[in-house]
């Protein structure tokens, strides 16, 4: 492929920057190293758009990661947009890495990141535009391997006949075993299979191709097998215990357009002390890992020094439960004034106390600030364990508004367990109190006039988590609940109101709890010209409901089944570390409506027997 060719193919599509590379900070290596012998190839694989894949921090810590090694050199690829796609196979030309411009067939290894089920067919997109057959089964020796890693791996067996090896958990370690064994099995000339062998061996690698499974009469899943005898029982979720010891980063890549997340983002500690009953993140990045503020303000320096961005986004799944926030914060600020750049809190806690920061934050620039109290009533807050009450968020949003902020996002969920009109209601009366709040303050304070963005997404049930068994609520229901909560917010001074596509959850979860069958479904579904799913203006529900009805299922047995707690689960292969027997003792909890304490109060014992080895506690009551 000829850089004249491509230029010209280019310059017909809406965003030709997602397809050009040579941004700054891109890594660019030799394919011969100095002793003579070839650098493994990795293609590292976004299933979604660049301005979206380009965001990802899990990625850019794995690019960074796999180019560290003199041995192997990481390229990425990220799935095209609708008329690139078309100018791509009406031209005959593969899908190419953004660095070399190189086919994916080219490379030794495939790489996709797997964050929203709704992105699964965009896998078989990239897979079919490098002309790489989509099923493992039918891929042979000159192939490369494919292999997946992210949150989705938490129940890998919907991809389980497209995939080849899944990495489970936090990648910084097992991705340099992964080269390790792939290098030594290249070296001595191994088949796949030998290849596979090997990997499964690798604690955190699922080959599901050495695994069956079976089904009741009903159709339910009922057992997996082991097909190979050295494979293991179950697969372990890797740790990276010492953030700060940890490769990150590194170099930032500069895109020439705007991204999703067009800054400086910073890991500031991974996991989350908290226990919402419907977080699966928050169990799967257990236990609670953080960076020394020294690290933090390092990895700082370098970035802003490598990238010129003005913007750091401190990010974790709960920034403001950071030990050291109250003195990074201002830190950070002071430290560069000078050059105005502003700090984004993305995920803060409604009961954080942050309104000194604020203060400070908004005077260098004010970024959005997203506050998710997830139910509107006291009780079903109870009854997923959210921890927060009406006056934490009164009061949060208070010292926003008189910190001079006068837009606030503010996320629901409809369809939680044990939900009911009652609570449907109360989103809408706690919004009612927000805009009261801002309204009451003087003119001269209030500024602007507010802007609430209020949003609500359907629940859905997800891999360890407590509400694993229960069903989602069906498509009928969550469009009547979304009425009913978008009549009661009409008439709030300064309230915007948006609700997520009920179909399109509905699939996340049948995806999110379904078993391997539901490779077949996939495949069904891109043939039918499902593409791009997570677009809700490009959902086609017309393709998606003939792959199901042509493999003989449903969405609502995967979805809107509450699944029994003596059945086997799909995924109960996959070890998240989590005790299974606290999941039964959360789900007992939630309909009881008991909360149960952040763990940094003391440990509640979820890891169980291991609890010790995992987070160095010896286990609570």
């Amino acid at each position: 492929m000829t850089e004249v060719f491509l230029n010209g193919i280019l310059k017909k599509v809406e965003k030709p920057s997602r397809y050009t590379g040579g941004e700054l900070n891109m890594r660019v290596k030799p394919l011969v190293r100095d002793d003579g012998s070839k650098r493994a190839r990795f293609a590292l694989c976004f299933p979604d758009v660049y301005e979206i894949g380009m965001s990802h921090l899990g990625s850019r810590i794995v690019y960074n990661v796999l180019n560290l090694r003199d041995d192997t050199y990481c390229e990425r690829c990220y799935a095209p947009w609708f008329d690139m796609e078309t100018a791509l196979r009406e031209n005959g030309i593969p899908i190419y890495s953004l660095e070399t411009k190189t086919p994916l067939a080219r490379f030794d290894i495939i790489g996709f990141s797997l964050l929203y089920e709704m992105c699964y067919t965009n896998i078989l997109t990239m897979l079919d535009l490098a002309g790489i057959p989509l099923r493992n089964v039918e891929r042979g020796e000159e192939q490369p391997l494919i292999i997946a890693g992210g949150p989705c791996v938490c129940n890998p067996e919907p991809l389980s006949g497209i995939i080849d090896a899944f990495v489970f958990g936090d990648g910084e370690e097992v991705m340099n075993e992964l080269m390790d064994a792939f290098n030594d099995a290249k070296s001595e000339d191994l088949s796949k299979r030998e290849l596979l062998i090997r990997l499964s061996a690798v604690k955190g690698i699922y080959v599901p191709s050495f695994y069956s499974a079976d089904y009741d009469p009903d159709g339910n899943f009922s057992a997996l097998n082991k097909t190979e005898p050295s494979a293991p029982e179950s697969i372990e979720r890797r740790i990276v215990k010492d953030l700060d010891k940890a490769v990150y980063t590194g170099d930032l890549i500069v895109p020439y357009m705007s991204i999703v997340h067009d800054r400086v983002a910073l890991e500031i500690f991974r996991g989350c002390t908290r226990g919402c009953r419907f977080c699966q993140a928050g169990f799967i990045y257990r236990p609670v890992r953080e960076r020394e503020m020294d690290t933090v303000v390092r990895q700082c320096d370098e970035s802003l020094d490598c990238t010129g961005y003005d913007e750091i986004s401190l990010f974790s799944l709960s920034s403001g439960d950071y030990s050291h926030i109250h003195e990074l914060v201002p830190y950070i600020l002071d430290r560069y004034e000078d050059d105005k750049v502003s700090i984004s809190l993305p995920s803060l806690r409604i009961d954080s106390f942050l309104k000194d920061d604020l203060e400070k934050i908004q005077k260098v620039r004010k970024s959005g600030l997203t506050f998710a109290p997830e139910a509107g009533t006291q009780r079903l807050r109870d009854v997923i364990n959210k921890g927060v009450t009406e006056e934490d968020l009164l009061r949060s949003v208070r010292d926003a508004f008189e910190s001079g902020w006068h837009g606030v996002k503010l996320y629901f969920m409809i369809g939680l367990p044990t939900e009911t009109d009652e609570d449907v209601l109360g989103i809408a009366e706690l919004v009612r109190k927000v805009s009261r709040e801002f309204y009451s303050m003087p003119k001269e304070l209030r500024g602007k006039g507010l802007r609430c963005t209020v949003s609500a997404s359907t629940f859905v049930p997800k891999p360890f988590t407590p509400f694993q068994w229960e069903p989602q609520i069906p498509t009928d229901e969550v469009l009547r609940r979304q009425a009913l909560l978008r009549n009661a917010l009409k008439g709030i001074r300064g309230v915007e109101f948006s609700c997520h596509y009920s179909e399109t959850s509905r699939l996340e979860a049948a995806f999110a709890r379904g078993d391997r069958r539901l490779s077949d479904v996939l495949v069904s579904a891109y043939r039918h010209g499902a593409r791009l799913d997570s677009w809700d203006e490009h959902f086609n529900k017309d393709a998606w409901e003939e792959a199901f009805t042509e493999n003989g299922l449903t969405v609502e047995q995967f979805a809107n089944r509450r699944i029994g707690k003596d059945e086997p689960l799909a995924w109960s292969h996959m070890d998240s570390l989590v005790d299974p027997a606290y999941f039964i003792r959360e789900h007992e909890k939630a309909y009881a409506a008991v909360t149960t304490r952040d763990c940094r109060k003391g440990c509640n014992g979820c890891f169980g027997a291991r609890s010790l080895s995992v987070c160095g506690r010896k286990g609570g009551d």
